[in-house]
């Protein structure tokens, strides 16, 4: 933690923190959000980064090659690293430690003035599983992200009482398959008001850093601010001339504003609830279950393995419109399937899908837009990594009554 507090530059707009865990394969190509933070910091006197960077990578008379794994801390400045201190690796799958670093990133954000403060977490995800994975498989589950940051700005307020008033305004999530409702749930119950991220699986090193220039080029314009994050995302292509890809065949920024949250909770269980009551006519229930059948779960890539439990993860509204719109179904399904599309787009700030991403033999993302939601249609599917992974473990699952949809369309 800082023990002093500096005067307040006018310039900065954004303290952005990137928390990179290298502790697994991902490390080589992931480490591309390093040196991009240092080219966007070059370039924009705006933005501070704070990084903490847990690597087993290092630079041999100009070739970076692996060694023991560590933890290096410092902060990007106009392309200059700073507060540089290299040590033992941490655990980047414990709370305790991100939330340690959400404190830091806060602490610098006070000392450098900046108006927002944003948090970058770079690794491998798995939607409300969890992510963050260390090289022994462990990871942080998805309610602990959300509490670990929560943590991070109590600590904050607690040392620093003059700035209590800060917290982390966004959440980027370099990592597969984020873009949930329950993330999103998670987030907001934490205070943050924004997250950018990725329905499906993302291609290493996938969001660029970049992106932060995107937020502090539209510090106070929300609607601009993530128009320029999507487009940031979704244009970057990684690789040369002969053999390239993009970072993502989806990408979102959602308003996690909490009466908007709030508004989408209860629309989804007003429809969860009519949908546990109607299929228990089993002709409904079948035709229930051919509806939200229609629309594609995640992990479309042609590698995806069926027991993967991503398959269940269903772009919400493309379901809810699916239900909707379903002449079969009951005036009181339709109706609550409609609001519960509304209500979730209303968190869309701004998206983008690719109808036919190459990466993936052209696997059709043109419905998934927006968050998705754990919507099983086999019992297979229905949490099939638990309790390793657990997509049902958390708060957003439970308040919904998703077990009671689940348990009717399964």
């Amino acid at each position: 933690m800082l023990q002093n507090v500096s005067a307040v530059p006018s310039r900065r707009a954004l303290e952005f923190g990137i928390y990179r865990d290298g502790d697994n394969n991902l490390d080589a190509s992931q480490s591309l959000v390093v040196a991009q933070a240092l080219q966007t910091s070059e370039s924009d006197p705006t933005i501070q980064f704070t990084v903490q960077d847990t690597t087993g990578l290092r630079a041999v008379d100009g070739d970076i090659v692996e060694g023991k794994t560590r933890t290096d801390s410092f902060t990007i400045d106009g392309g200059e690293i700073g507060q540089a201190k290299a040590g033992k690796a941490h655990d980047m799958s414990d709370p305790h430690n991100l939330a340690q670093f959400v404190a830091h990133v806060l602490d610098n954000a006070e000392a450098s003035g900046a108006k927002q403060t944003w948090i970058d977490l770079v690794d491998h995800g798995g939607g409300d599983g969890g992510g963050l994975e260390t090289h022994d498989g462990n990871v942080m589950s998805m309610p602990d992200m959300a509490k670990a940051i929560a943590a991070g700005v109590a600590l904050h307020a607690k040392e620093h009482p003059e700035d209590a008033g800060r917290g982390v305004d966004g959440v980027v999530a370099n990592q597969c398959l984020m873009d949930t409702m329950g993330f999103a749930d998670a987030l907001s119950h934490a205070g943050v008001k924004f997250l950018a991220a990725s329905p499906e699986t993302m291609l290493s090193p996938g969001v660029p850093s970049t992106v932060a220039h995107a937020i502090a080029s539209h510090v106070g314009d929300p609607a601009a601010m993530a128009k320029s994050v999507v487009k940031t995302v979704m244009q970057t292509q990684y690789g040369d001339e002969i053999e390239h890809f993009g970072a993502a065949a989806a990408f979102d920024v959602l308003d996690l504003d909490p009466a908007k949250i709030a508004k989408a909770e209860t629309a989804i269980k007003h429809l969860n609830d009519d949908v546990a009551t109607a299929s228990k006519d089993h002709i409904v229930r079948s035709e229930i279950r051919d509806a939200v059948s229609s629309v594609d779960g995640m992990a479309r890539f042609p590698q995806a393995t069926k027991d993967m439990p991503w398959h269940a993860d269903r772009p919400a509204i493309a379901v809810y419109q699916a239900l909707a719109t379903d002449d079969l179904l009951s005036d009181t399904v339709r109706k609550d399937a409609t609001n519960a599309a509304h209500a979730v787009g209303s968190l869309v700030l701004s998206h983008k899908e690719s109808d036919g991403f190459d990466p993936f033999d052209g696997s059709d993302y043109s419905d998934a837009a927006g968050p998705t939601i754990h919507a099983p249609v086999t019992r297979s599917q229905v949490d099939s990594w638990a309790p390793a992974i657990s997509e049902t473990d958390n708060d957003f699952y439970k308040n919904v009554d998703q077990d009671r949809f689940a348990r009717a369309v399964a």
